[in-house]
């Protein structure tokens, strides 16, 4: 079993890929998209979206980031893409599911799968360009407006170049509702035959949706994107469900215990915030934090009580301080997992 991080822009960037993998239980990650639109993009930017590039494309505590390029125009992200491949990714992975207005109104992300002749010529372009050995990927949602065309779009892909295809099991006119129609995901993986790897993705916020995605989707391998932020441990936990051998979903209770408990992530929420002071820009700080803490409140009772005291704060300093507070109220007994890279 593959658990991948989803690339999730403005929430799942290189600080919370860093935290979250020390935390451990994923194999991979995905970058946030990098957006390509008719210019040769300079190193200074490949590297503000993934400063792991500059870590052998690792995150610091060892898990392999795969970079991710969104664009339409062939020729413009195939060029992009060989200069990357100078920069040494783990991969490169090629966004067709963002369903971003102001993305699809140029073209690019789920717009992409209204036109799988074009997905043929983006991704055909994009192998062509980098080196054999280097691994093409791709993230497709299940449609724009409506499937008809997902299975076109995955024969594309596939077709194409891409080894390996993240299925997000909504279309762009579903956006972000519940639910994830994983059992649709089969279809795709008749349509472009078992040698491609399928990764589902979509709605997984506990062990009991992972399992149940496992089920529906028939992938072994998953996705996890605002699951993993809200809980943390949620890798750690699908693992340790599976590890001798894979329970039904419905014997697995729909919410268990946290794997990592609140006192034992406050010192990773401190790493988090020592690191967006350290790489964001001042106006950017406190709304990170916020926004971690308002999707932990889905799994930490203790959450809701920080969001509240922590979202009328902007000063840097008072941030500091209310952490240090939190950290000290905490018992001594409280373990901090040492950092894992399970699967590895």
């Amino acid at each position: 079993m593959q658990l991948l991080l989803a690339p999730m822009e403005g929430l799942l960037d290189f600080v919370l890929r860093d935290v979250l993998t020390r935390i451990g239980g994923a194999d991979r990650c995905v970058s946030e998209f990098i957006r390509i639109s008719g210019t040769l993009l300079p190193e200074r930017v490949f590297l503000r979206y993934m400063p792991e590039l500059a870590h052998g494309s690792r995150t610091l505590a060892g898990v392999p980031v795969r970079a991710q390029l969104l664009g339409s125009d062939p020729v413009s992200v195939a060029e992009n893409a060989a200069f990357l491949a100078t920069l040494g990714p783990e991969g490169i992975d090629l966004n067709f599911g963002c369903p971003a207005r102001t993305v699809n109104r140029h073209g690019g992300g789920a717009s992409m799968l209204q036109d799988p002749e074009n997905i043929a010529r983006l991704v055909a372009a994009v192998r062509r360009a980098v080196p054999a050995h280097l691994p093409v990927s791709a993230k497709m949602r299940l449609g724009f407006d409506d499937r008809g065309l997902m299975r076109e779009c995955a024969q594309a892909m596939v077709e194409n170049g891409a080894c390996e295809l993240v299925v997000h099991a909504r279309t762009k006119a579903d956006g972000y509702r519940p639910p994830a129609y994983w059992e649709q995901i089969p279809l795709i993986r008749t349509a472009v035959g078992p040698q491609i790897r399928i990764i589902a993705n979509g709605e997984i916020w506990t062990v009991q949706d992972a399992l149940r995605c496992r089920e529906q989707s028939g992938c072994t391998d998953l996705m996890l994107g605002r699951g993993s932020v809200a809980d943390p441990g949620l890798a750690l936990a699908i693992r340790a469900a599976v590890v001798h051998g894979v329970p039904a979903a419905d014997s697995v209770a729909p919410i268990q215990p946290a794997a990592v408990p609140w006192a034992a992530l406050l010192p990773h929420m401190q790493q988090f915030w020592d690191w967006v002071c350290q790489r964001l820009n001042p106006n950017q700080r406190a709304g990170r934090l916020k926004q971690w803490l308002n999707l932990l409140r889905r799994r930490y009772p203790e959450a809701e009580t920080a969001y509240q005291q922590v979202r009328v704060m902007t000063d840097q300093t008072l941030i500091t301080q209310w952490l240090a507070l939190q950290r000290s109220q905490q018992p001594m007994s409280a373990g901090v997992p040492a950092p894992a890279n399970l699967g590895q």
